[in-house]
């Protein structure tokens, strides 16, 4: 099923999914000044998720300003002119809720899970944060020293640093490249001024998303949302366009090598992926989950039940609106890397080079499908796809759609798009206790 295009005129609400495939029923409605309002009704459920999406990220950072919008983040937890920093998590968690935020490369959400009957509750916190913010100096200055403990916090964890180490290997010193976190010097320059005019620059009303899932009314969310955002909606602005396409400056492969005295070596082998709007996308969704996508893949077997070289292995993909990756990771003992890395680019050609074979296209069509339905059980699911897909796509694919595009996915595609994802050089990662060790594409 074709889904309409999306109205942009300030005033409209349409319906873009009638709830036939066994999702609820999706609505809607641009408020004035270009503020958007999408949910999603699960009349069987007791809970109800909402958030709020600002359609900047790291990415949108100048060099001077990066750890921006992670640093914002943090601050709008602070205070607002309604509410202490105390305040805000005291009301949602009064009431047995969650609250919380997260930023990724292209956007970034401020969302809570509560009781459906506690719904107006968490619209009215979670829009006051946004709308409300104040980021006083002495707020920006004690977040300074939690955001800088994060940045110790991840670097003493290499088996998640050797993910930024890689995009920074594989897309340099340009926005996809640099860590959401910011660095350690980026974040001591970052002064109150330019946080708040960052705030005040791109927390705008045809910036933002409102989405919600769960046993609610859609009227009655626009209701609340109008109350929550009445100061700033005024105006005949549209909402901003989604996130798609341009152009990134093509990088050659590159090896990065981080010598850490760990106990174990961390790898992430990889290239460059593919856009998120690209068609393809679903052909290589099939192809990570047969190479890596679980214990029945083809890394895993090889190396942990075969060998017994490493306890994790896996594959995985990210995806933006002008490119992507595609990754292999492996932790094991720093004696056994080169081994391992053997295994990994062995696998990696051979299914460059040949594709999949029947069976395996089948359990990775199926390994997709169940991901994709099982991952939409729950409220908070449900209010992140929508707020993401309204930032990043041009339409919502349904449910159906989905698992169709899925299922039409042959083997040509994949051995295609492996050919050309997997064929090219390959950039890698290494964080572990080597020195000078040769680790040479």
């Amino acid at each position: 099923m074709t889904l309409p295009a999306r109205a942009q005129e300030p005033g409209t609400t349409s319906t873009l999914h009638p709830g036939s495939d066994g999702a609820g029923v999706v609505r809607r409605t641009v408020l004035p000044g270009g503020l958007r309002v999408i949910t999603e009704t699960m009349p069987t459920v007791r809970s109800a998720a909402f958030g709020i999406w600002a359609g900047v990220g790291s990415r949108d950072e100048d060099p001077a300003d990066a750890g921006a919008s992670h640093y914002l983040e943090h601050s709008l937890f602070k205070g607002t002119t309604r509410r202490t920093a105390m305040e805000i998590s005291a009301e949602v968690e009064a009431v047995g809720g969650d609250i919380n935020a997260f930023t990724a490369k292209e956007y970034t959400c401020y969302h809570a899970r509560v009781l459906d009957r506690d719904l107006p509750l968490a619209v009215d916190v979670i829009s006051d944060m946004v709308t409300g913010a104040l980021n006083r100096p002495e707020d920006v200055e004690a977040e300074r020293g939690v955001i800088l403990e994060e940045i110790h916090m991840q670097e003493d964890e290499p088996g998640d640093l050797v993910h930024d180490e890689f995009a920074a290997a594989l897309f340099g010193d340009t926005p996809l490249g640099r860590p959401i976190l910011g660095t350690e010097d980026s974040i001591n320059a970052l002064s109150r001024d330019r946080i708040h005019g960052y705030y005040r620059h791109h927390y705008v009303p045809p910036n933002l998303v409102v989405s919600a899932a769960g046993n609610l009314d859609h009227d009655e969310v626009v209701a609340l949302t109008e109350r929550a955002f009445a100061a700033v909606l005024h105006g005949d602005a549209r909402p901003a366009a989604p996130r798609i396409g341009g152009e990134t400056v093509p990088l050659g492969p590159r090896t990065r090598v981080i010598g850490r005295d760990t106990e174990q070596a961390h790898l992430v082998l990889g290239g460059p992926g593919l856009r998120r709007t690209d068609e393809r996308r679903f052909a290589l969704g099939v192809l990570s989950a047969v190479l890596g996508g679980g214990m029945s893949s083809r890394l895993f077997q090889e190396i942990r039940e075969r060998r017994g070289l490493a306890y994790s292995v896996y594959s995985y993909t990210s995806q933006y609106a002008d490119t992507g990756l595609f990754g292999v990771y492996a932790g094991c003992q720093p004696e056994k890397a080169d081994e391992v890395l053997a295994i990994c680019r062995e696998e990696v050609a051979r299914v460059a080079g040949h594709g999949l074979t029947g069976e395996e296209l089948a359990r990775g069509k199926g390994q997709l499908r169940g991901g994709t339905v099982l991952g939409m059980e729950d409220t908070e699911s449900r209010m992140n796809r929508l707020g993401r897909s309204e930032l990043v796509y041009d339409a919502l694919l349904s449910v159906d759609e989905i698992l169709a595009r899925i299922d039409a996915v042959t083997l040509d595609d994949v051995r295609a798009v492996a050919a050309d994802v997997l064929g090219g050089p390959q950039s890698l990662t290494v964080i572990g206790p080597f020195g000078e060790h040769d680790f040479d594409l």
